[in-house]
């Protein structure tokens, strides 16, 4: 029987940035997940409970971001250096073409290397945390506990956060509590997350998308040329699901479905209808236009 512990699956690979750290579990077509942003976050925290299912029809490439805790951080803002390191970690592996699950920060990740590389995808999936707010404030609620939390780390502020991030406030349990408070106050780990989203580098980004001469990354989905389902917790409080409206029509061959009573973790809080969805259209035969 596959062993899909957390060390049984863990993989590490030296590019020349640093150390990239990635589970893999599975044979079959490369399946590549990239996991979100936010205090005490891993991959495997995203995507290990997922693995199971997944593992039986694909080789499942789990990667860690830099500058989260596990694989090496590469400095600088590490949603940029995200998409860097999936660029090198796809080449590292030799992989011609890869389908794509990416969660949250992790699915914006995933449709800017569509955009820049569309030979190379397959299809992907996102889960929240994509397009822009039309008709909610923006940042959401969750962003703003983020900031908070960012600001001042207190185990209050990271709960008051965990529980943003889901409808079914069971869901955030002791055993969570405790792992995600020891990674996120570990402090190359916050001083990281600090470069995302204290406040003073939340109103720089701001401000540099707002003097930018390029179009901001929503602008760009009609660019997506891989067919892309859009998954979305129909109560999240992080992304509310207005901000699907944008992606929904401008990615030329996108699909939109929204889970109840489900906030910004759907692969967990509905977790076997999340991975239904996901398996019929990874492996449906579309047509080709």
């Amino acid at each position: 029987m596959t062993d899909l512990s957390y060390a049984g699956t863990l993989r590490e690979i030296t590019t020349d940035a640093g150390v990239l750290r990635y589970h893999e579990a599975g044979e079959g077509p490369p399946l590549l997940l990239l996991h979100g942003s936010g205090p005490g976050v891993t991959g495997w925290r995203n995507f290990g409970g997922n693995l199971a299912v997944f593992a039986r029809r694909f080789r499942c490439l789990v990667l860690e971001f830099p500058g989260f805790g596990v694989s090496d951080d590469f400095g600088g803002h590490p949603m940029v250096t995200a998409l860097d390191a999936v660029v090198r970690f796809v080449d590292a592996l030799g992989l011609d073409s890869v389908d794509i699950i990416g969660n949250s920060m992790g699915g914006g990740v995933a449709l800017n290397y569509a955009i820049a590389h569309p030979a190379r995808v397959g299809k992907l999936v996102t889960i929240g945390g994509i397009g822009r707010n039309l008709f909610s404030p923006g940042p959401g609620e969750g962003i703003k506990l983020l900031q908070e939390f960012t600001e001042e780390p207190t185990r209050e502020r990271l709960i008051q956060w965990l529980h943003s991030m889901v409808y079914d406030p069971a869901l955030v349990t002791d055993e969570l509590i405790e792992e995600r408070w020891t990674q996120a106050t570990d402090p190359a780990t916050l001083d990281s997350a600090r470069r995302m989203y204290s406040k003073a580098a939340f109103a720089m980004m701001v401000r540099a998308m707002e003097a930018a001469d390029t179009p901001p990354p929503w602008a760009m989905l009609h660019k997506v040329a891989a067919p892309t389902l859009i998954t979305w917790g129909r109560d999240d409080r992080v992304s509310p699901l207005d901000m699907a409206l944008i992606p929904m029509r401008t990615i030329p061959r996108a699909e939109l479905h929204v889970f109840p009573n489900c906030g910004h973790w759907a692969m967990i809080e509905r977790k076997r209808e999340f991975e239904s969805a996901v398996l019929a259209f990874l492996t449906r035969e579309d047509a080709t236009h």
